[in-house]
C-alpha cells in the first residue's frame, strides 16, 4: 500500500505517461466537439445522401439522455499546457505500435485520432511546430499534449519543461503514414468521428490491486473494466479503464457524477 501511495504522488508530479489525474483538456470550438449540445457537423460528412444520419453518427440514448458522437474537424482549436518526453522512452513501443522516436516531429494526445497532424504554437514566445499523433497521454492535470524532444525544442519548451500552448488540427494522415505530409492533407478527410472512449479509474504498480478494482467493477453502471499494461520508469505500471463511451460527452458525463477520484478520459 505505501508503495501505491508513492507511485501516485510521483505521478502527479511527472510527465506524458504519468497514468494518473484529470482530464482539463478544454476545445474553444465547443459546436464541433460536443454535438451532444450544439450538432453543427458538415452534412456531407455525416449523412447520407437521403438526408438520414450514417450509422456511426446517428444519436443515442444513455440514462435517458441524448448524445452524438464526437466530430473532430480540421481547424479545430484547443488550449492548454505542453509538455514533452524523451531519453527514458526513446525506442519504446507508443500507443499506435511504433517506436517511440525522440527526433522525430510526434506527440502523445488523449482522444485525438491517431496520425491526426497539429500545429502547436507556444503562446508564451509565438513559436511554432508541426506534429503527428501517435501516442496516448499526457495525462497530468492542464496538460494537453506531450511533444517529442525535438518538437518541443522548435519551440524553445525544452529547458523550461511546460507552457501553455494553442493546438490546431491540420488534418488526418492515412493510418499507415509514419510521416507528415502537409500538401497532402487536403486531399484527405476533413473530419473524423470519435468513438471508443474510456475513462481511467485506478493505476497500480501491483498487478493485484488492479485486478481487485477489475473485478470490483467489472460491469459499472453499464460499462466493462478492462486492465491495459504499461511501464513507468522501467517498472510495470496497470491501468484500469470502464470503456463503453461512445462519445467524449457521454464519458464526460460520466466524471462529473464523482464516482471516482482521479479520473479522466482517453481513448482506444
Amino acid at each position: 500500500m505505501i508503495r501505491v501511495v508513492l507511485l501516485v504522488l510521483v505521478l502527479l508530479m511527472s510527465g506524458c505517461t504519468s497514468y494518473v489525474g484529470s482530464y482539463p483538456y478544454r476545445p474553444t470550438k465547443v459546436t464541433k466537439k460536443y454535438p451532444s449540445d450544439v450538432l453543427d457537423p458538415a452534412p456531407s460528412a455525416v449523412k447520407k445522401k437521403n438526408g438520414e444520419p450514417t450509422a456511426s453518427m446517428r444519436p443515442y440514448t444513455v440514462f435517458g439522455k441524448e448524445y452524438y458522437p464526437t466530430i473532430v474537424s480540421i481547424g479545430d482549436t484547443m488550449s492548454g499546457r505542453a509538455s514533452w518526453y524523451g531519453s527514458d522512452f526513446h525506442g519504446k513501443s507508443t500507443s499506435n505500435g511504433e517506436a517511440y522516436d525522440m527526433y522525430a516531429m510526434t506527440a502523445a494526445h488523449k482522444t485525438l485520432p491517431m496520425n491526426t497532424v497539429v500545429r502547436v504554437t507556444n503562446l508564451e514566445n509565438n513559436q511554432k511546430t508541426v506534429v503527428r499523433i501517435n501516442d496516448r497521454g499526457p495525462f497530468v492535470e492542464s496538460r494537453i499534449i506531450d511533444l517529442s524532444f525535438t518538437a518541443a525544442k522548435e519551440i524553445d519548451l525544452v529547458d523550461k519543461g511546460s507552457a501553455q500552448v494553442r493546438l490546431e488540427v491540420l488534418g488526418f494522415e492515412p493510418s499507415d503514414s509514419k510521416s507528415i505530409h502537409l500538401k497532402k492533407l487536403s486531399k484527405g478527410p476533413s473530419q473524423e468521428v470519435l468513438t471508443a472512449f474510456a475513462v481511467q479509474i485506478g493505476a497500480f504498480a501491483n498487478i493485484q490491486g488492479a485486478l481487485e478494482t477489475k473485478n470490483k467493477y467489472a460491469s459499472f453502471r453499464g460499462y466493462s473494466a478492462i486492465i491495459k499494461d504499461s511501464q513507468y520508469n522501467n517498472a510495470p505500471l496497470f491501468r484500469v479503464w470502464l470503456r463503453g463511451f461512445r462519445s467524449e460527452a457521454e464519458a464526460r458525463d460520466f466524471i462529473s457524477q464523482g464516482y471516482f477520484s482521479g479520473q479522466f478520459i482517453t481513448r482506444e
